[in-house]
Protein backbone atom coordinates (compact mmCIF):
# COMPACT_ATOMS: atom_id res chain seq x y z
CA UNK A 1 0.00 0.00 0.00
CA UNK A 2 2.68 2.50 1.01
CA UNK A 3 4.57 1.41 -2.55
CA UNK A 4 1.57 2.30 -4.14
CA UNK A 5 1.41 6.07 -3.16
CA UNK A 6 4.80 7.31 -4.65
CA UNK A 7 5.74 10.65 -5.76
CA UNK A 8 3.79 11.33 -8.68
CA UNK A 9 0.85 10.95 -7.01
CA UNK A 10 2.21 13.61 -4.63
CA UNK A 11 2.45 16.27 -7.49
CA UNK A 12 -0.83 14.95 -8.41
CA UNK A 13 -2.50 15.89 -5.64
CA UNK A 14 -0.90 19.02 -5.98
CA UNK A 15 -3.54 19.94 -8.83
CA UNK A 16 -6.09 20.91 -6.60
CA UNK A 17 -3.84 23.32 -5.08
CA UNK A 18 -2.55 25.11 -8.05
CA UNK A 19 -6.26 25.22 -9.03
CA UNK A 20 -7.83 26.85 -5.94
CA UNK A 21 -5.09 29.10 -6.30
CA UNK A 22 -5.85 30.01 -10.06
CA UNK A 23 -9.25 30.11 -8.48
CA UNK A 24 -8.32 32.69 -5.87
CA UNK A 25 -6.58 35.18 -7.86
CA UNK A 26 -9.08 35.39 -10.88
CA UNK A 27 -12.11 35.89 -7.54
CA UNK A 28 -9.42 38.45 -6.65
CA UNK A 29 -9.32 40.27 -9.81
CA UNK A 30 -13.45 40.30 -9.90
CA UNK A 31 -13.14 41.98 -6.76
CA UNK A 32 -11.27 44.99 -7.56
CA UNK A 33 -13.34 45.34 -10.84
CA UNK A 34 -16.34 45.16 -8.48
CA UNK A 35 -14.92 47.75 -5.90
CA UNK A 36 -13.93 49.94 -8.69
CA UNK A 37 -17.37 49.87 -9.94
CA UNK A 38 -18.92 51.06 -6.47
CA UNK A 39 -16.34 53.47 -6.28
CA UNK A 40 -17.37 55.36 -9.42
CA UNK A 41 -20.90 54.45 -9.12
CA UNK A 42 -21.25 58.32 -8.78
CA UNK A 43 -18.56 59.57 -11.07
CA UNK A 44 -19.78 61.46 -14.71
CA UNK A 45 -19.98 59.05 -17.39
CA UNK A 46 -18.34 56.47 -15.84
CA UNK A 47 -18.96 53.28 -17.64
CA UNK A 48 -18.85 50.31 -15.16
CA UNK A 49 -16.93 46.79 -16.03
CA UNK A 50 -17.58 42.72 -16.07
CA UNK A 51 -15.40 40.20 -15.74
CA UNK A 52 -15.30 36.44 -17.41
CA UNK A 53 -13.47 33.58 -16.74
CA UNK A 54 -12.44 30.90 -18.73
CA UNK A 55 -10.91 27.05 -18.36
CA UNK A 56 -7.70 27.50 -19.60
CA UNK A 57 -5.91 23.62 -19.61
CA UNK A 58 -6.68 20.32 -19.10
CA UNK A 59 -4.71 16.99 -18.09
CA UNK A 60 -5.41 14.08 -20.19
CA UNK A 61 -5.42 10.86 -18.29
CA UNK A 62 -7.05 8.59 -20.91
CA UNK A 63 -8.16 9.83 -24.62
CA UNK A 64 -11.12 9.10 -26.55
CA UNK A 65 -11.64 5.67 -28.29
CA UNK A 66 -14.22 5.09 -30.80
CA UNK A 67 -16.36 1.67 -30.88
CA UNK A 68 -14.54 -1.58 -32.15
CA UNK A 69 -16.64 -3.54 -34.33
CA UNK A 70 -13.86 -6.03 -34.47
CA UNK A 71 -13.53 -6.69 -31.15
CA UNK A 72 -17.01 -5.63 -29.77
CA UNK A 73 -15.27 -3.25 -27.29
CA UNK A 74 -17.28 -0.15 -26.77
CA UNK A 75 -16.28 3.91 -27.41
CA UNK A 76 -14.58 5.68 -24.54
CA UNK A 77 -14.89 9.06 -23.82
CA UNK A 78 -11.48 11.15 -22.74
CA UNK A 79 -10.58 11.36 -19.34
CA UNK A 80 -9.48 15.22 -18.34
CA UNK A 81 -9.00 17.28 -15.05
CA UNK A 82 -8.67 20.60 -14.97
CA UNK A 83 -6.36 22.61 -13.74
CA UNK A 84 -8.07 25.80 -12.99
CA UNK A 85 -9.35 29.01 -14.43
CA UNK A 86 -8.17 32.14 -15.64
CA UNK A 87 -9.23 35.37 -16.46
CA UNK A 88 -11.48 35.70 -20.12
CA UNK A 89 -12.13 39.46 -20.35
CA UNK A 90 -13.16 42.65 -18.52
CA UNK A 91 -15.36 44.35 -20.60
CA UNK A 92 -16.53 47.92 -19.93
CA UNK A 93 -20.39 48.39 -20.46
CA UNK A 94 -19.64 51.50 -23.03
CA UNK A 95 -22.93 50.86 -25.01
CA UNK A 96 -24.85 51.14 -21.85
CA UNK A 97 -26.48 54.74 -21.15
CA UNK A 98 -26.26 56.41 -17.52
CA UNK A 99 -29.08 57.94 -16.02
CA UNK A 100 -29.90 61.75 -16.75
CA UNK A 101 -29.18 63.90 -13.78
CA UNK A 102 -30.09 67.68 -14.15
CA UNK A 103 -27.97 70.99 -13.64
CA UNK A 104 -28.76 73.84 -15.07
CA UNK A 105 -25.01 74.67 -15.88
CA UNK A 106 -25.31 75.41 -19.74
CA UNK A 107 -21.87 74.46 -20.21
CA UNK A 108 -23.23 70.68 -18.83
CA UNK A 109 -24.14 68.36 -21.63
CA UNK A 110 -25.47 64.70 -22.02
CA UNK A 111 -24.88 62.35 -25.19
CA UNK A 112 -28.09 60.85 -25.99
CA UNK A 113 -26.76 58.09 -28.59
CA UNK A 114 -23.62 55.96 -28.56
CA UNK A 115 -20.70 58.92 -29.52
CA UNK A 116 -18.27 60.41 -27.50
CA UNK A 117 -17.05 64.18 -27.11
CA UNK A 118 -13.51 64.71 -28.43
CA UNK A 119 -10.91 66.41 -26.13
CA UNK A 120 -7.42 66.81 -26.55
CA UNK A 121 -4.89 66.61 -23.64
CA UNK A 122 -1.21 67.57 -23.88
CA UNK A 123 -1.70 67.07 -27.78
CA UNK A 124 -3.50 63.43 -27.78
CA UNK A 125 -6.99 63.27 -28.89
CA UNK A 126 -9.03 61.72 -26.14
CA UNK A 127 -13.11 60.40 -25.86
CA UNK A 128 -15.20 60.84 -23.07
CA UNK A 129 -19.23 60.59 -21.78
CA UNK A 130 -18.26 63.13 -19.36
CA UNK A 131 -19.87 66.61 -20.44
CA UNK A 132 -19.03 68.94 -17.50
CA UNK A 133 -17.55 71.54 -19.08
CA UNK A 134 -15.96 75.12 -18.13
CA UNK A 135 -14.32 77.56 -19.96
CA UNK A 136 -10.82 78.56 -18.58
CA UNK A 137 -8.84 82.13 -18.51
CA UNK A 138 -7.88 81.44 -22.45
CA UNK A 139 -11.80 81.50 -22.89
CA UNK A 140 -11.90 78.00 -24.24
CA UNK A 141 -14.47 75.06 -23.56
CA UNK A 142 -12.56 72.13 -21.28
CA UNK A 143 -13.34 69.62 -18.82
CA UNK A 144 -13.04 69.76 -14.92
CA UNK A 145 -9.70 68.12 -15.43
CA UNK A 146 -7.79 70.47 -18.22
CA UNK A 147 -8.68 68.94 -21.33
CA UNK A 148 -9.69 71.11 -24.33
CA UNK A 149 -13.02 70.25 -25.70
CA UNK A 150 -12.77 69.75 -29.37
CA UNK A 151 -14.93 70.76 -32.39
CA UNK A 152 -15.84 72.64 -35.51
CA UNK A 153 -14.45 76.21 -36.27
CA UNK A 154 -17.04 79.22 -37.85
CA UNK A 155 -15.47 80.67 -41.01
CA UNK A 156 -15.93 84.85 -41.64
CA UNK A 157 -19.27 84.48 -42.96
CA UNK A 158 -20.56 82.56 -39.83
CA UNK A 159 -20.72 79.06 -41.41
CA UNK A 160 -19.33 75.78 -39.73
CA UNK A 161 -16.48 74.98 -41.36
CA UNK A 162 -16.12 70.46 -41.14
CA UNK A 163 -12.40 70.23 -41.06
CA UNK A 164 -9.93 69.10 -38.61
CA UNK A 165 -10.96 69.21 -35.03
CA UNK A 166 -9.82 71.99 -32.89
CA UNK A 167 -10.06 73.70 -29.34
CA UNK A 168 -13.44 75.62 -29.00
CA UNK A 169 -12.35 79.49 -28.08
CA UNK A 170 -15.77 80.12 -27.52
CA UNK A 171 -15.31 82.98 -25.22
CA UNK A 172 -11.99 83.97 -26.87
CA UNK A 173 -11.37 88.17 -27.05
CA UNK A 174 -12.51 88.33 -30.67
CA UNK A 175 -16.15 86.85 -29.30
CA UNK A 176 -16.77 88.64 -26.17
CA UNK A 177 -18.31 91.55 -28.23
CA UNK A 178 -20.83 91.60 -31.15
CA UNK A 179 -20.20 93.99 -34.02
CA UNK A 180 -22.39 97.16 -34.30
CA UNK A 181 -24.73 98.09 -37.59
CA UNK A 182 -25.39 101.29 -38.93
CA UNK A 183 -28.78 102.21 -38.45
CA UNK A 184 -30.46 102.85 -42.38
CA UNK A 185 -34.01 103.15 -41.60
CA UNK A 186 -36.59 103.80 -38.91
CA UNK A 187 -40.57 104.84 -39.17
CA UNK A 188 -42.85 107.03 -36.91
CA UNK A 189 -46.42 105.84 -35.85
CA UNK A 190 -49.40 107.67 -33.73
CA UNK A 191 -51.52 110.86 -34.54
CA UNK A 192 -50.67 114.51 -35.46
CA UNK A 193 -54.04 115.80 -33.49
CA UNK A 194 -54.92 118.81 -36.27
CA UNK A 195 -56.00 120.74 -32.47
CA UNK A 196 -52.94 119.76 -30.92
CA UNK A 197 -51.77 123.80 -30.07
CA UNK A 198 -47.98 122.80 -29.75
CA UNK A 199 -48.45 122.43 -33.76
CA UNK A 200 -48.95 126.29 -34.17
CA UNK A 201 -46.04 127.51 -32.05
CA UNK A 202 -42.53 128.21 -33.12
CA UNK A 203 -41.23 125.09 -30.98
CA UNK A 204 -43.29 122.69 -32.87
CA UNK A 205 -44.57 119.25 -31.63
CA UNK A 206 -40.58 117.72 -31.39
CA UNK A 207 -40.43 114.13 -32.33
CA UNK A 208 -36.89 112.34 -31.82
CA UNK A 209 -35.02 109.77 -33.94
CA UNK A 210 -32.21 107.99 -32.14
CA UNK A 211 -29.64 105.52 -34.14
CA UNK A 212 -26.74 104.42 -34.66
CA UNK A 213 -23.24 104.75 -37.00
CA UNK A 214 -21.29 102.13 -38.11
CA UNK A 215 -18.98 101.83 -34.41
CA UNK A 216 -22.16 101.90 -32.66
CA UNK A 217 -22.13 105.30 -31.51
CA UNK A 218 -25.74 106.26 -30.75
CA UNK A 219 -26.90 109.79 -31.83
CA UNK A 220 -30.60 111.10 -31.85
CA UNK A 221 -31.66 113.40 -34.73
CA UNK A 222 -34.14 116.06 -32.98
CA UNK A 223 -37.29 117.08 -35.07
CA UNK A 224 -40.03 119.51 -35.04
CA UNK A 225 -43.63 119.22 -36.71
CA UNK A 226 -45.41 122.86 -37.30
CA UNK A 227 -48.13 123.85 -39.26
CA UNK A 228 -48.04 127.38 -40.67
CA UNK A 229 -51.59 128.37 -39.09
CA UNK A 230 -54.89 126.47 -37.65
CA UNK A 231 -56.10 126.44 -41.39
CA UNK A 232 -53.04 124.77 -42.51
CA UNK A 233 -53.36 122.53 -40.19
CA UNK A 234 -57.10 121.61 -40.69
CA UNK A 235 -56.20 121.26 -44.24
CA UNK A 236 -53.37 118.63 -43.20
CA UNK A 237 -50.33 120.93 -44.28
CA UNK A 238 -47.76 120.33 -42.14
CA UNK A 239 -44.10 120.99 -42.13
CA UNK A 240 -41.27 118.79 -40.51
CA UNK A 241 -38.18 120.62 -39.42
CA UNK A 242 -34.71 118.49 -38.72
CA UNK A 243 -33.90 120.92 -35.61
CA UNK A 244 -29.95 119.18 -34.44
CA UNK A 245 -28.31 116.04 -33.93
CA UNK A 246 -26.81 115.27 -30.73
CA UNK A 247 -24.72 112.36 -29.84
CA UNK A 248 -24.89 110.24 -26.59
CA UNK A 249 -23.56 112.86 -24.38
CA UNK A 250 -26.49 115.75 -26.12
CA UNK A 251 -23.80 117.38 -27.92
CA UNK A 252 -24.75 118.81 -30.91
CA UNK A 253 -23.05 117.22 -33.96
CA UNK A 254 -24.03 119.70 -36.66
CA UNK A 255 -21.45 122.30 -37.32
CA UNK A 256 -20.82 125.18 -40.21
CA UNK A 257 -19.55 122.34 -42.57
CA UNK A 258 -22.00 119.97 -42.00
CA UNK A 259 -24.62 118.84 -45.17
CA UNK A 260 -28.25 117.87 -44.38
CA UNK A 261 -30.57 116.04 -46.71
CA UNK A 262 -34.24 116.31 -45.89
CA UNK A 263 -33.65 119.05 -43.44
CA UNK A 264 -37.25 120.61 -44.15
CA UNK A 265 -39.99 119.42 -45.85
CA UNK A 266 -44.02 119.21 -45.86
CA UNK A 267 -45.88 116.69 -44.65
CA UNK A 268 -49.10 116.19 -45.91
CA UNK A 269 -52.09 114.48 -44.38
CA UNK A 270 -56.02 113.97 -46.30
CA UNK A 271 -57.99 116.48 -44.16
CA UNK A 272 -61.21 114.32 -45.22
CA UNK A 273 -60.12 111.13 -43.03
CA UNK A 274 -57.14 111.96 -41.51
CA UNK A 275 -55.08 109.45 -44.00
CA UNK A 276 -51.17 110.39 -44.44
CA UNK A 277 -50.72 111.71 -47.91
CA UNK A 278 -46.99 112.17 -48.06
CA UNK A 279 -43.97 113.60 -47.13
CA UNK A 280 -42.29 115.83 -49.22
CA UNK A 281 -44.43 115.43 -52.16
CA UNK A 282 -47.61 113.68 -52.33
CA UNK A 283 -47.58 109.79 -52.62
CA UNK A 284 -43.99 109.63 -50.72
CA UNK A 285 -43.73 107.48 -47.62
CA UNK A 286 -39.97 108.28 -46.43
CA UNK A 287 -37.72 111.60 -45.77
CA UNK A 288 -34.77 110.23 -46.43
CA UNK A 289 -31.83 112.14 -43.56
CA UNK A 290 -28.61 112.00 -44.76
CA UNK A 291 -25.93 113.93 -42.76
CA UNK A 292 -22.30 114.47 -44.47
CA UNK A 293 -19.18 116.29 -44.36
CA UNK A 294 -18.58 118.31 -41.18
CA UNK A 295 -18.20 115.97 -38.84
CA UNK A 296 -19.35 112.87 -40.95
CA UNK A 297 -20.57 110.92 -37.59
CA UNK A 298 -22.85 108.74 -40.13
CA UNK A 299 -19.83 108.14 -43.21
CA UNK A 300 -18.80 104.72 -42.69
CA UNK A 301 -14.79 104.40 -42.57
CA UNK A 302 -13.69 103.85 -46.02
CA UNK A 303 -16.79 105.24 -47.50
CA UNK A 304 -17.57 108.08 -49.04
CA UNK A 305 -20.16 110.49 -48.71
CA UNK A 306 -22.27 109.84 -51.93
CA UNK A 307 -21.80 106.22 -50.98
CA UNK A 308 -23.62 106.72 -47.55
CA UNK A 309 -27.50 105.94 -48.01
CA UNK A 310 -28.38 107.44 -45.19
CA UNK A 311 -31.53 107.06 -42.82
CA UNK A 312 -34.47 106.33 -44.52
CA UNK A 313 -37.58 107.50 -42.21
CA UNK A 314 -40.65 106.15 -42.95
CA UNK A 315 -43.77 108.77 -41.74
CA UNK A 316 -46.60 106.48 -43.69
CA UNK A 317 -48.13 104.72 -40.35
CA UNK A 318 -49.09 108.63 -39.04
CA UNK A 319 -52.56 109.72 -38.97
CA UNK A 320 -54.38 113.17 -38.70
CA UNK A 321 -57.09 112.32 -36.22
CA UNK A 322 -58.71 114.95 -33.83
CA UNK A 323 -58.42 113.52 -30.27
CA UNK A 324 -57.83 115.40 -27.35
CA UNK A 325 -55.88 118.38 -28.61
CA UNK A 326 -52.41 116.47 -27.73
CA UNK A 327 -50.23 114.30 -30.62
CA UNK A 328 -48.55 111.22 -29.76
CA UNK A 329 -45.80 109.75 -32.05
CA UNK A 330 -43.50 107.03 -31.78
CA UNK A 331 -40.38 106.36 -33.23
CA UNK A 332 -38.97 102.56 -34.12
CA UNK A 333 -35.47 101.61 -35.38
CA UNK A 334 -35.77 100.03 -38.68
CA UNK A 335 -38.25 98.85 -41.59
CA UNK A 336 -41.97 99.25 -41.38
CA UNK A 337 -42.06 96.11 -43.05
CA UNK A 338 -39.55 93.46 -41.43
CA UNK A 339 -37.70 95.82 -38.96
CA UNK A 340 -34.26 95.21 -40.68
CA UNK A 341 -31.63 98.31 -41.06
CA UNK A 342 -32.50 99.34 -37.30
CA UNK A 343 -29.07 99.09 -36.50
CA UNK A 344 -26.91 98.20 -33.60
CA UNK A 345 -25.04 99.35 -30.86
CA UNK A 346 -21.48 96.99 -29.42
CA UNK A 347 -22.68 93.71 -27.64
CA UNK A 348 -21.37 92.70 -24.70
CA UNK A 349 -21.85 89.07 -23.97
CA UNK A 350 -24.05 87.77 -21.71
CA UNK A 351 -24.28 84.32 -22.11
CA UNK A 352 -23.59 81.10 -23.50
CA UNK A 353 -25.35 78.52 -24.93
CA UNK A 354 -25.59 74.66 -26.90
CA UNK A 355 -28.33 73.44 -28.69
CA UNK A 356 -29.45 70.02 -29.43
CA UNK A 357 -27.18 69.43 -32.39
CA UNK A 358 -23.94 70.86 -30.63
CA UNK A 359 -23.89 74.66 -32.15
CA UNK A 360 -22.59 76.71 -29.61
CA UNK A 361 -24.25 80.52 -29.70
CA UNK A 362 -23.07 83.61 -27.69
CA UNK A 363 -26.23 85.99 -26.68
CA UNK A 364 -24.97 89.64 -26.23
CA UNK A 365 -26.43 92.24 -24.52
CA UNK A 366 -27.69 94.06 -28.01
CA UNK A 367 -29.89 91.51 -28.67
CA UNK A 368 -28.04 89.51 -30.72
CA UNK A 369 -26.77 86.22 -31.05
CA UNK A 370 -23.60 84.71 -32.32
CA UNK A 371 -23.10 81.18 -34.01
CA UNK A 372 -19.12 80.37 -32.01
CA UNK A 373 -18.59 76.79 -33.39
CA UNK A 374 -20.03 73.10 -32.58
CA UNK A 375 -19.30 70.57 -30.83
CA UNK A 376 -17.52 67.34 -32.58
CA UNK A 377 -18.26 63.73 -31.30
CA UNK A 378 -16.85 60.36 -32.50
CA UNK A 379 -18.13 56.73 -33.46
CA UNK A 380 -16.47 53.62 -32.79
CA UNK A 381 -16.95 50.34 -34.25
CA UNK A 382 -16.26 48.67 -30.81
CA UNK A 383 -16.85 51.10 -27.97
CA UNK A 384 -15.90 48.32 -25.88
CA UNK A 385 -12.57 48.41 -27.57
CA UNK A 386 -11.51 51.86 -26.51
CA UNK A 387 -8.82 51.76 -23.78
CA UNK A 388 -9.63 53.50 -20.37
CA UNK A 389 -7.02 55.83 -19.60
CA UNK A 390 -8.24 57.64 -16.15
CA UNK A 391 -9.99 61.17 -15.62
CA UNK A 392 -13.15 59.67 -17.54
CA UNK A 393 -11.37 59.54 -20.78
CA UNK A 394 -11.07 56.80 -23.47
CA UNK A 395 -8.09 56.31 -25.85
CA UNK A 396 -8.33 54.54 -29.39
CA UNK A 397 -7.03 51.41 -30.11
CA UNK A 398 -6.23 48.57 -33.05
CA UNK A 399 -9.86 46.88 -31.66
CA UNK A 400 -11.83 49.71 -31.35
CA UNK A 401 -11.22 51.62 -34.70
CA UNK A 402 -9.82 55.04 -35.58
CA UNK A 403 -10.29 58.42 -35.31
CA UNK A 404 -10.66 60.18 -38.71
CA UNK A 405 -9.77 63.52 -36.85
CA UNK A 406 -12.88 65.26 -38.05
CA UNK A 407 -15.67 63.76 -36.11
CA UNK A 408 -19.21 64.01 -36.59
CA UNK A 409 -22.35 65.86 -36.04
CA UNK A 410 -23.67 64.92 -32.70
CA UNK A 411 -27.14 63.96 -34.93
CA UNK A 412 -25.59 61.75 -36.77
CA UNK A 413 -27.22 58.49 -36.80
CA UNK A 414 -30.09 59.75 -34.77
CA UNK A 415 -28.21 61.14 -31.92
CA UNK A 416 -28.84 64.65 -29.88
CA UNK A 417 -27.23 66.78 -27.19
CA UNK A 418 -29.23 67.93 -24.05
CA UNK A 419 -27.81 70.95 -22.34
CA UNK A 420 -27.99 71.40 -18.98
CA UNK A 421 -28.06 67.20 -18.39
CA UNK A 422 -25.29 65.12 -17.27
CA UNK A 423 -24.89 61.51 -17.86
CA UNK A 424 -24.49 59.82 -14.43
CA UNK A 425 -22.35 56.66 -14.08
CA UNK A 426 -24.22 53.60 -15.27
CA UNK A 427 -23.29 51.23 -12.61
CA UNK A 428 -26.32 49.09 -11.03
CA UNK A 429 -25.82 48.87 -7.38
CA UNK A 430 -28.29 45.64 -7.24
CA UNK A 431 -26.28 43.80 -9.57
CA UNK A 432 -22.51 45.26 -7.96
CA UNK A 433 -23.71 43.92 -4.64
CA UNK A 434 -24.89 40.53 -5.73
CA UNK A 435 -21.84 40.08 -8.05
CA UNK A 436 -19.47 40.57 -4.46
CA UNK A 437 -21.68 37.89 -2.49
CA UNK A 438 -20.90 35.43 -5.40
CA UNK A 439 -17.65 36.41 -5.94
CA UNK A 440 -16.66 35.95 -2.51
CA UNK A 441 -18.33 33.14 -2.30
CA UNK A 442 -16.28 31.61 -4.97
CA UNK A 443 -13.34 33.16 -3.46
CA UNK A 444 -14.24 30.88 -0.63
CA UNK A 445 -14.61 27.76 -1.53
CA UNK A 446 -11.14 28.35 -3.58
CA UNK A 447 -9.58 28.85 -0.06
CA UNK A 448 -11.45 25.84 1.09
CA UNK A 449 -10.14 23.88 -1.63
CA UNK A 450 -6.49 24.79 -0.64
CA UNK A 451 -7.22 24.19 2.98
CA UNK A 452 -8.70 20.84 1.93
CA UNK A 453 -5.84 19.62 0.02
CA UNK A 454 -3.13 20.47 2.36
CA UNK A 455 -5.04 18.32 4.98
CA UNK A 456 -5.13 15.34 2.17
CA UNK A 457 -1.56 16.18 1.58
CA UNK A 458 -0.96 15.93 5.36
CA UNK A 459 -2.26 12.94 5.73
CA UNK A 460 -0.62 11.54 2.60
CA UNK A 461 2.84 12.60 5.03
CA UNK A 462 1.70 11.31 7.81
CA UNK A 463 1.42 7.36 6.06
CA UNK A 464 4.99 6.57 7.33
CA UNK A 465 4.03 6.68 10.68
Amino acid sequence: MLHSLGIGDYYVMMRSLFSGVSGLKVHQTKMDVIGNNIANVNTVGFKGSTVNFSDVFYQTTQYATGPNTATGAAGRNAMQIGLGTNMASITANITQTGGSQRTDNPFDVMINGDSFFIVNSGGTNYFTKNGAFNIDAAGTLCTSTGANVMGWQVDKDGNIMKAAVSPLKVMSPENLYAEPELTTAAYLSGNIDQMDPQLLTEEGFPVQVSFYDNLGNSFTAKMKITAENAAAAKAGIYKVTLVDVVDSQDKTIIDANTTITGAEVPLLFNPSNGSFRGIETEGNTSLKLKITGGNGAFVPPGETDANYPGIDIDFSSLTMFATSGTSKVEPTKGKKSDGTGAGLPVGNMNGVKIDTNGKIYGTYDNGTEKLLGQLAVASFANPSGLEAVGDSMFAATQNSGTFDGVGQDPTYGGGKLSTGVLEMSNVDLSSEFTQMITTQRGFQANSRIITTSDTLLEELINLKR
